[in-house]
């Protein structure tokens, strides 16, 4: 059947909730339609879930225009058949709901759309033989299908709808694995020892991306609107942080230019209009790491507005084009805070904000201790320190000589007691264990500065001198 545009003065739009109960009933869902139903010629109508569950599409209620998503326990196949049968119109593509429910098609849409993502390998296992497959395990990396992935790096499984995430760290971090699951009361993610990757089930094995702490929330209506927020990354302590009432906490988010390209990019792709999928700020650049398709933001009132709107507005656009549209829905004042004063009622100030600076820096985290062993002078002369007396090593190559210095000389008292080597074992230790945090060496969060000493001790107030030279 051809969609058909109606004559409004005989009938009303009908739009049509095909969900489960948990979805089609929550809070987000309920404040949308509530607002939906204020256009003149749209009426809504939600689908009982015991007809969605028992009864044959031909006995499920007749719309307009319908709106369905996959969710657990969600018969998705007969929301085809009924959308073949009835042709409404789709507010989120039906067939394309199969290929979010696997990460590789995912993965595979998203690279063919030219988006930003994680450098990945997919890993399938043949269920009855787990062994058969393209995978090399070493102490500190993963081989999959000849790439090569080191550590730390994710370990997803291919079906979305296992949310068992592992993050594996490098042996120079501890090692272990950081476990993320869907939230449970206060906690998302648990660390664990087990270093070794699962040995059954298919995987995708991703580059792991060092943001900074959060993960970013992007939520479509349409291709031409956004909503984006932050929280907490469930990577870093797994503990959730929520606010007085028990909801996890949310930052606001301004979207780069190149973000909403990439937003409205996700929607046409996957031909969902209400679309949410997740972003890694990371190196500068923006990746697309998940797409979890029909999802909403939740307590927030301006989306709410937002999306009715545009839904609103798209149905009347597509149903009844003879009509004048943009249609604005009816709001409610603003409550404006009116108080009493000895001047007579006035606007009552609700708050005022400042952003202010101090003028004193961040105290450094410096350690300083005097060097004597020869690897150190080596280092020195190596890189041209004798030319001003000073150098600074910054690049991780550099950094890694040191971290390879201080481990032998550790090794070396830890195996003679009496040996010739004049640094102190703590100071030793304390280099290895700064050198050695956060697995890699990147960024500008560590640097090794050497002060050559001919005669003297070091100053007491030097802001410089990190590691000291004396002969």
């Amino acid at each position: 059947l051809p969609k058909i545009s109606y004559c409004l003065s005989k009938r009303q739009i009908v739009v049509g909730i095909c969900a489960m109960t948990k979805k089609s009933k929550s809070k987000p869902m309920t404040q949308i339609l509530e607002r939906l139903c204020k256009f003149d010629y749209i009426d809504v109508v939600i689908f009982p879930e015991e007809v969605i569950l028992e009864e044959p599409v031909e006995k499920w209620p007749l719309c307009d225009c319908l709106i369905s998503f996959h969710s657990k326990g969600f018969p998705l196949d007969k929301a085809v058949e009924y959308a073949k049968l009835r042709n409404p119109l789709l507010i989120n593509d039906l067939n394309m709901q199969y290929f979010i429910q696997d990460r590789r098609e995912v993965y595979r849409i998203l690279q063919e759309e030219g988006i930003d993502l994680p450098r990945y390998a997919v890993l399938n296992r043949d269920p009855d033989n787990p062994e058969e497959c393209n995978l090399v395990e070493g102490e500190d990396q993963v081989e999959v299908n000849g790439e090569v992935f080191h550590k730390p790096f994710v370990e997803k499984p291919v079906c979305a709808e296992d949310h068992n995430v592992y993050i594996y760290y490098p042996t120079s971090a501890g090692g272990g694995s950081q476990r993320l699951f869907r939230k449970i009361g206060s906690r998302s993610s648990v660390y664990s020892p087990e270093s070794s990757v699962r040995k059954t089930g298919s995987y995708i094995y991703e580059e792991f991306m060092p943001t900074d702490g959060t993960d970013v929330k992007v939520y479509t209506v349409g291709p031409d609107y956004a909503h984006a927020e932050a929280r907490k990354s469930p990577a870093l302590d797994g503990k959730v942080e929520r606010d007085s009432e028990g909801k996890e906490i949310r930052y606001p988010v301004m979207l780069t230019a190149m973000e909403k390209l990439v937003a409205r990019k996700v929607c046409l792709a996957f031909k969902q209009t209400v679309c949410g999928f997740d972003l890694l700020r990371a190196n500068g650049h923006s990746f697309v790491c998940d797409v979890n398709g029909f999802s909403f933001v939740k307590n927030s009132m301006k989306y709410y507005d937002d999306c009715a709107k545009v839904l609103g507005n798209m149905v009347m656009r597509e149903l009844a084009p003879q009509l004048h549209i943009p249609w604005s829905i009816p709001m409610e004042a603003e409550d404006i805070p009116i108080v009493p004063t000895t001047s007579g009622t006035m606007m009552e100030l609700r708050c005022v904000i400042a952003i202010i600076r101090h003028g004193d820096r961040t105290p450094k985290q410096k350690m300083k201790m005097e060097v004597r062993h020869p690897l150190f002078f080596e280092l020195f002369e190596k890189y041209g320190g004798y030319k001003t007396g000073k150098l600074k090593l910054k690049k991780p190559k550099q950094l890694q000589e040191v971290l390879d210095i201080a481990r032998l000389l550790l090794v070396e008292l830890g195996q003679h007691t009496d040996c010739e080597i004049e640094e102190k074992k703590s100071k030793l230790e304390q280099l290895k264990t700064v050198l050695e945090m956060y697995g890699h060496f990147s960024g500008i969060n560590r640097k090794v500065q050497l002060t050559y000493l001919r005669n003297g001790k070091p100053k007491a107030s030097s802001e410089e001198e990190g590691i000291v030279l004396r002969h």
